[in-house]
């Protein structure tokens, strides 16, 4: 009995895998990392991105606290009674009569 070369049963992948097929496709390879790192790169900017997000809305929302604590104090203090107290210790008085009115000469 002959053995017979049988070139049908050859793994196909041992083809495509050697060393001539590696570096003609050198710059493919080369693209395919740049892609990885653009990608990778994208990935952390965003997640840097919503992190500025986040502690802005954070910062906002504090700011628009004190902002109305602000204007509620001013208008607490800009009433007549709160005015008249303020004024007191100046030795201003609030006048009961009514005003005069100035004639001129002509």
């Amino acid at each position: 009995m002959e053995k017979t070369n049988n070139t049908t049963n050859k793994n196909p992948l041992k083809g495509l895998l050697n060393y001539q097929w590696i570096t003609k496709n050198i710059p493919f390879f080369l693209f395919l990392s740049v892609l990885a790192v653009a990608y990778i790169a994208n990935g952390h900017l965003a997640d840097r991105t919503m992190r500025k997000i986040t502690s802005t809305t954070s910062e906002l929302k504090e700011l628009q606290y004190e902002y109305k604590t602000i204007k509620s104090e001013v208008m607490y203090r800009s009433e007549e009674e709160q005015v008249v107290k303020a004024a007191e210790p100046l030795g201003l008085k609030v006048v009961r009569e009514m005003p005069q009115r100035l004639k001129a000469e002509k």
